[in-house]
Protein backbone atom coordinates (compact mmCIF):
# COMPACT_ATOMS: atom_id res chain seq x y z
CA UNK A 1 0.00 0.00 0.00
CA UNK A 2 1.11 3.03 -0.95
CA UNK A 3 0.36 6.67 1.14
CA UNK A 4 -1.52 9.15 -0.93
CA UNK A 5 -0.72 12.57 -0.84
CA UNK A 6 -3.86 13.72 -2.34
CA UNK A 7 -6.00 15.90 -0.19
CA UNK A 8 -9.51 14.38 0.31
CA UNK A 9 -12.09 15.97 -0.98
CA UNK A 10 -14.89 17.29 1.94
CA UNK A 11 -17.18 14.25 2.96
CA UNK A 12 -20.99 14.86 3.65
CA UNK A 13 -22.46 14.45 7.10
CA UNK A 14 -23.65 11.33 7.73
CA UNK A 15 -27.10 10.39 8.97
CA UNK A 16 -27.77 6.71 9.75
CA UNK A 17 -31.10 5.57 11.09
CA UNK A 18 -32.27 9.30 13.14
CA UNK A 19 -28.10 8.64 14.26
CA UNK A 20 -25.71 11.51 13.04
CA UNK A 21 -21.64 11.30 11.90
CA UNK A 22 -20.16 14.48 11.51
CA UNK A 23 -18.06 14.79 8.35
CA UNK A 24 -14.51 15.16 10.08
CA UNK A 25 -15.36 12.37 12.74
CA UNK A 26 -14.67 8.61 12.13
CA UNK A 27 -16.19 5.55 12.95
CA UNK A 28 -14.10 2.97 12.76
CA UNK A 29 -15.99 -0.76 12.48
CA UNK A 30 -19.72 -1.53 13.54
CA UNK A 31 -21.43 0.77 16.61
CA UNK A 32 -24.63 -0.43 18.32
CA UNK A 33 -26.40 2.83 18.41
CA UNK A 34 -29.43 4.40 19.67
CA UNK A 35 -31.52 7.57 17.68
CA UNK A 36 -30.72 10.67 17.95
CA UNK A 37 -26.74 9.86 19.04
CA UNK A 38 -24.23 12.45 17.61
CA UNK A 39 -20.67 11.92 16.94
CA UNK A 40 -19.40 15.29 16.37
CA UNK A 41 -16.64 17.20 14.82
CA UNK A 42 -13.02 15.31 14.73
CA UNK A 43 -14.29 12.52 17.20
CA UNK A 44 -13.23 9.14 16.73
CA UNK A 45 -15.09 6.10 17.56
CA UNK A 46 -13.07 2.80 17.26
CA UNK A 47 -15.76 -0.36 17.69
CA UNK A 48 -13.88 -3.99 17.31
CA UNK A 49 -16.08 -6.39 16.18
CA UNK A 50 -18.87 -4.02 17.50
CA UNK A 51 -17.64 -3.56 20.77
CA UNK A 52 -18.81 0.08 21.24
CA UNK A 53 -22.38 0.72 22.47
CA UNK A 54 -24.11 4.65 22.12
CA UNK A 55 -27.46 4.71 23.74
CA UNK A 56 -30.22 6.91 22.29
CA UNK A 57 -29.95 10.72 22.46
CA UNK A 58 -26.19 10.10 23.31
CA UNK A 59 -23.38 12.71 22.14
CA UNK A 60 -19.00 12.03 21.78
CA UNK A 61 -17.83 15.85 21.89
CA UNK A 62 -15.25 17.30 19.29
CA UNK A 63 -11.89 15.28 18.93
CA UNK A 64 -13.32 12.62 21.93
CA UNK A 65 -12.26 9.33 21.19
CA UNK A 66 -13.93 5.94 22.36
CA UNK A 67 -12.40 2.52 21.77
CA UNK A 68 -13.95 -0.92 22.68
CA UNK A 69 -12.27 -4.22 21.65
CA UNK A 70 -14.57 -7.46 22.23
CA UNK A 71 -12.11 -7.87 25.51
CA UNK A 72 -13.25 -4.80 26.82
CA UNK A 73 -16.58 -3.11 25.48
CA UNK A 74 -17.57 0.58 25.25
CA UNK A 75 -20.95 1.55 26.34
CA UNK A 76 -22.14 5.44 26.69
CA UNK A 77 -25.64 5.45 28.01
CA UNK A 78 -29.01 7.10 26.68
CA UNK A 79 -28.44 10.94 26.73
CA UNK A 80 -24.73 10.47 28.34
CA UNK A 81 -22.84 13.31 27.08
CA UNK A 82 -18.84 12.78 26.35
CA UNK A 83 -16.80 16.39 26.65
CA UNK A 84 -14.51 17.39 24.03
CA UNK A 85 -11.27 15.54 23.81
CA UNK A 86 -12.45 12.97 26.29
CA UNK A 87 -11.30 9.59 26.12
CA UNK A 88 -13.02 6.73 27.17
CA UNK A 89 -11.61 3.42 26.75
CA UNK A 90 -12.94 -0.13 27.45
CA UNK A 91 -15.09 1.67 29.59
CA UNK A 92 -18.79 2.00 30.51
CA UNK A 93 -20.57 4.85 31.10
CA UNK A 94 -24.76 4.62 32.30
CA UNK A 95 -27.57 7.46 31.33
CA UNK A 96 -28.13 10.65 31.71
CA UNK A 97 -24.07 11.27 32.69
CA UNK A 98 -21.46 14.68 31.73
CA UNK A 99 -18.31 13.28 31.25
CA UNK A 100 -16.00 16.64 31.32
CA UNK A 101 -13.76 17.90 29.03
CA UNK A 102 -10.34 16.05 28.27
CA UNK A 103 -11.29 13.45 30.92
CA UNK A 104 -9.93 9.51 30.54
CA UNK A 105 -11.65 6.73 31.62
CA UNK A 106 -9.52 3.71 31.62
CA UNK A 107 -10.28 0.06 30.85
CA UNK A 108 -12.65 -1.63 33.26
CA UNK A 109 -14.10 1.43 34.56
CA UNK A 110 -17.65 1.78 35.19
CA UNK A 111 -19.41 5.25 35.51
CA UNK A 112 -23.33 4.62 36.81
CA UNK A 113 -26.25 6.82 36.07
CA UNK A 114 -26.53 10.11 36.71
CA UNK A 115 -22.84 11.01 37.21
CA UNK A 116 -20.68 13.84 36.83
CA UNK A 117 -16.79 13.80 35.93
CA UNK A 118 -14.72 16.85 35.87
CA UNK A 119 -12.88 18.35 33.23
CA UNK A 120 -9.20 16.39 32.87
CA UNK A 121 -10.50 13.84 35.81
CA UNK A 122 -8.65 10.56 35.47
CA UNK A 123 -10.09 7.59 36.43
CA UNK A 124 -7.92 4.73 36.80
CA UNK A 125 -8.72 0.89 35.53
CA UNK A 126 -11.01 -1.19 37.26
CA UNK A 127 -12.88 1.47 39.69
CA UNK A 128 -16.43 1.54 39.78
CA UNK A 129 -18.31 5.07 40.37
CA UNK A 130 -21.64 4.56 42.28
CA UNK A 131 -25.04 6.10 40.19
CA UNK A 132 -25.33 9.74 41.36
CA UNK A 133 -21.89 10.70 42.42
CA UNK A 134 -19.47 13.98 41.06
CA UNK A 135 -16.18 12.89 40.53
CA UNK A 136 -12.68 15.08 39.94
CA UNK A 137 -9.40 14.55 40.32
CA UNK A 138 -6.07 12.89 38.97
CA UNK A 139 -6.87 9.94 40.06
CA UNK A 140 -10.28 10.76 40.14
CA UNK A 141 -12.29 10.16 43.34
CA UNK A 142 -15.90 10.51 44.33
CA UNK A 143 -16.11 13.76 46.23
CA UNK A 144 -20.05 13.87 47.03
CA UNK A 145 -23.48 12.86 45.79
CA UNK A 146 -25.03 15.02 43.18
CA UNK A 147 -26.97 18.07 44.39
CA UNK A 148 -30.27 19.72 43.25
CA UNK A 149 -27.99 22.13 41.81
CA UNK A 150 -26.20 19.45 39.57
CA UNK A 151 -29.69 17.65 38.78
CA UNK A 152 -30.71 20.75 37.61
CA UNK A 153 -27.94 21.25 35.56
CA UNK A 154 -27.86 17.67 33.97
CA UNK A 155 -32.00 18.35 33.00
CA UNK A 156 -31.13 21.67 31.32
CA UNK A 157 -28.24 20.69 29.36
CA UNK A 158 -31.28 17.85 28.11
CA UNK A 159 -34.11 20.39 26.93
CA UNK A 160 -35.56 19.67 30.80
CA UNK A 161 -36.30 16.04 30.06
CA UNK A 162 -34.58 13.53 32.05
CA UNK A 163 -36.50 10.48 31.14
CA UNK A 164 -35.48 7.20 29.28
CA UNK A 165 -37.15 5.35 27.07
CA UNK A 166 -34.59 2.93 25.66
CA UNK A 167 -35.57 2.69 22.43
CA UNK A 168 -34.03 -0.38 20.62
CA UNK A 169 -30.50 0.04 19.29
CA UNK A 170 -29.26 -0.49 15.65
CA UNK A 171 -26.15 -1.55 14.19
CA UNK A 172 -24.37 1.23 12.08
CA UNK A 173 -20.58 0.87 10.13
CA UNK A 174 -19.24 3.20 8.34
CA UNK A 175 -17.08 0.67 6.97
CA UNK A 176 -17.40 1.75 3.32
CA UNK A 177 -17.50 5.44 3.06
CA UNK A 178 -15.24 7.08 0.48
CA UNK A 179 -13.08 8.23 3.79
CA UNK A 180 -11.05 4.86 4.24
CA UNK A 181 -10.13 4.37 1.02
CA UNK A 182 -6.85 7.01 0.85
CA UNK A 183 -3.59 6.55 3.02
CA UNK A 184 -3.37 9.28 5.08
CA UNK A 185 -2.79 12.90 3.64
CA UNK A 186 0.49 13.82 3.59
CA UNK A 187 2.57 17.46 2.98
CA UNK A 188 5.31 18.26 2.08
CA UNK A 189 7.21 21.64 3.71
CA UNK A 190 10.01 23.40 1.41
CA UNK A 191 12.34 20.58 0.64
CA UNK A 192 11.46 18.07 2.75
CA UNK A 193 9.07 15.48 2.32
CA UNK A 194 7.43 12.84 4.46
CA UNK A 195 8.27 9.05 3.49
CA UNK A 196 6.29 6.20 5.05
CA UNK A 197 7.41 2.86 4.52
CA UNK A 198 5.14 0.73 1.98
CA UNK A 199 4.00 -1.59 4.90
CA UNK A 200 2.92 0.52 7.15
CA UNK A 201 -0.56 1.81 7.88
CA UNK A 202 -1.85 5.81 7.53
CA UNK A 203 -5.54 5.75 8.45
CA UNK A 204 -6.97 8.32 6.30
CA UNK A 205 -7.49 11.40 7.93
CA UNK A 206 -4.22 11.22 9.88
CA UNK A 207 -1.70 13.87 8.34
CA UNK A 208 1.67 14.12 8.45
CA UNK A 209 3.96 16.63 6.93
CA UNK A 210 8.03 17.69 6.96
CA UNK A 211 10.72 15.92 7.77
CA UNK A 212 8.94 12.69 9.10
CA UNK A 213 10.18 8.60 8.45
CA UNK A 214 7.39 6.20 9.36
CA UNK A 215 9.06 2.90 9.48
CA UNK A 216 8.06 -0.83 8.47
CA UNK A 217 4.89 -1.90 9.74
CA UNK A 218 3.98 1.23 11.70
CA UNK A 219 0.24 2.16 12.37
CA UNK A 220 -0.78 5.67 12.22
CA UNK A 221 -4.29 6.03 13.76
CA UNK A 222 -7.03 8.25 12.58
CA UNK A 223 -6.55 11.69 13.46
CA UNK A 224 -3.14 11.73 14.33
CA UNK A 225 -1.64 14.99 13.12
CA UNK A 226 2.44 14.72 13.04
CA UNK A 227 4.56 17.88 12.12
CA UNK A 228 8.08 18.04 10.85
CA UNK A 229 8.49 21.33 9.66
CA UNK A 230 10.21 23.27 12.22
CA UNK A 231 14.13 22.65 11.03
CA UNK A 232 14.30 19.04 13.12
CA UNK A 233 13.61 15.45 12.09
CA UNK A 234 10.78 13.03 13.27
CA UNK A 235 11.98 9.69 13.18
CA UNK A 236 9.27 7.05 13.79
CA UNK A 237 10.33 3.78 14.30
CA UNK A 238 9.17 -0.32 12.81
CA UNK A 239 5.79 -1.29 14.59
CA UNK A 240 5.70 1.95 16.55
CA UNK A 241 1.65 2.51 17.00
CA UNK A 242 0.40 6.26 17.04
CA UNK A 243 -3.12 6.12 17.99
CA UNK A 244 -6.32 8.25 17.36
CA UNK A 245 -5.91 11.99 17.51
CA UNK A 246 -2.75 11.86 19.10
CA UNK A 247 -0.46 14.92 17.73
CA UNK A 248 3.16 15.30 17.68
CA UNK A 249 5.00 18.29 17.27
CA UNK A 250 8.24 20.20 17.27
CA UNK A 251 10.12 23.20 18.11
CA UNK A 252 12.60 24.45 16.01
CA UNK A 253 16.36 23.07 16.04
CA UNK A 254 14.87 19.99 17.75
CA UNK A 255 13.66 16.40 16.94
CA UNK A 256 11.46 14.02 17.80
CA UNK A 257 12.44 9.89 18.01
CA UNK A 258 9.99 6.81 18.58
CA UNK A 259 12.05 3.55 18.77
CA UNK A 260 10.89 0.68 17.45
CA UNK A 261 7.79 -1.05 19.17
CA UNK A 262 6.69 2.04 21.27
CA UNK A 263 3.06 2.35 21.55
CA UNK A 264 1.49 5.94 22.04
CA UNK A 265 -2.11 5.88 23.19
CA UNK A 266 -4.75 8.25 22.11
CA UNK A 267 -5.43 11.56 22.55
CA UNK A 268 -1.66 12.10 23.82
CA UNK A 269 0.50 15.25 22.93
CA UNK A 270 4.30 14.30 21.99
CA UNK A 271 6.76 17.44 21.85
CA UNK A 272 10.09 17.39 20.65
CA UNK A 273 10.62 14.23 23.02
CA UNK A 274 12.77 10.89 22.31
CA UNK A 275 11.04 7.43 23.46
CA UNK A 276 13.29 4.16 23.71
CA UNK A 277 12.22 0.92 22.10
CA UNK A 278 9.01 -1.15 23.70
CA UNK A 279 7.30 1.78 25.56
CA UNK A 280 4.18 1.98 26.24
CA UNK A 281 2.62 5.66 26.89
CA UNK A 282 -0.91 5.47 27.82
CA UNK A 283 -3.88 7.88 26.71
CA UNK A 284 -4.18 11.37 27.40
CA UNK A 285 -0.76 12.06 28.41
CA UNK A 286 1.76 14.99 27.83
CA UNK A 287 4.77 14.73 27.02
CA UNK A 288 6.68 18.15 27.08
CA UNK A 289 10.14 19.51 24.93
CA UNK A 290 13.73 17.57 25.57
CA UNK A 291 12.13 14.59 27.90
CA UNK A 292 13.90 11.36 27.23
CA UNK A 293 12.23 7.86 28.24
CA UNK A 294 14.24 4.62 28.14
CA UNK A 295 13.70 1.62 26.61
CA UNK A 296 10.84 -0.14 27.89
CA UNK A 297 9.18 2.18 29.87
CA UNK A 298 5.57 2.81 30.95
CA UNK A 299 3.48 6.45 31.35
CA UNK A 300 0.18 6.75 33.07
CA UNK A 301 -2.64 7.85 31.74
CA UNK A 302 -3.01 11.46 31.71
CA UNK A 303 0.62 12.30 33.11
CA UNK A 304 2.17 15.44 32.53
CA UNK A 305 6.23 14.57 31.69
CA UNK A 306 8.08 18.01 31.86
CA UNK A 307 10.12 19.43 29.57
CA UNK A 308 14.03 18.04 29.91
CA UNK A 309 12.60 15.25 32.33
CA UNK A 310 14.44 12.19 32.05
CA UNK A 311 13.93 8.62 32.92
CA UNK A 312 15.87 5.39 32.84
CA UNK A 313 15.22 1.84 31.00
CA UNK A 314 12.11 0.20 32.53
CA UNK A 315 10.60 3.29 34.37
CA UNK A 316 6.95 3.23 35.91
CA UNK A 317 6.42 6.88 34.77
CA UNK A 318 3.08 8.63 36.93
CA UNK A 319 2.07 12.17 37.94
CA UNK A 320 1.05 15.57 37.02
CA UNK A 321 4.16 15.78 36.88
CA UNK A 322 4.97 12.31 36.51
CA UNK A 323 8.05 11.14 38.55
CA UNK A 324 9.49 7.47 38.89
CA UNK A 325 7.11 5.23 40.98
CA UNK A 326 8.87 1.92 40.31
CA UNK A 327 11.41 0.24 37.97
CA UNK A 328 9.81 -2.63 35.81
CA UNK A 329 11.70 -6.01 35.58
CA UNK A 330 10.49 -6.56 31.44
CA UNK A 331 9.33 -4.75 29.29
CA UNK A 332 5.60 -3.81 29.24
CA UNK A 333 3.23 -5.74 27.33
CA UNK A 334 1.05 -4.55 24.59
CA UNK A 335 -2.24 -2.98 26.17
CA UNK A 336 -5.26 -4.58 25.00
CA UNK A 337 -6.42 -1.33 23.34
CA UNK A 338 -3.93 -1.03 20.77
CA UNK A 339 -4.54 -1.64 17.01
CA UNK A 340 -3.73 -5.27 16.17
CA UNK A 341 -2.93 -6.12 12.58
CA UNK A 342 -5.20 -8.78 12.15
CA UNK A 343 -8.22 -6.28 13.14
CA UNK A 344 -7.54 -3.71 10.47
CA UNK A 345 -9.61 -5.08 7.52
CA UNK A 346 -12.63 -4.52 9.65
CA UNK A 347 -11.74 -1.28 10.44
CA UNK A 348 -11.00 0.48 7.71
CA UNK A 349 -11.06 -0.32 3.79
CA UNK A 350 -7.65 -1.78 2.68
CA UNK A 351 -5.81 -0.85 -0.35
Amino acid sequence: MSPSTATASALPTVVGPHFTLASSARLLGTLQVGPGAVIARGAVVRSVGGSVTMGACSTVREDAVVVGTPERPAFLGEKSMLGPRALVIGARVGALCDIGDGAILMPGVTVGDRCVVGEGTVIPPGMTVPDGSVVFGRPGQVLRLLSAEDLARLQQRRGGDLSLTAPPLTSFSARDRAEDAPMGQLYAFRDRHPFVHPTATLFSSAEISGDVVVGAGAIIGAGVKITGDLNGPVRIGARVQILENTVLHLLPDTMLVLEEGVVVGPGCVLHACQLGAGTVVEPGAILCEGSHLGKGCHVSAGSLVKARAVFPDYALVEGFPAVQVGTRTSPPESPRWVLRPEDLPGLRRMG
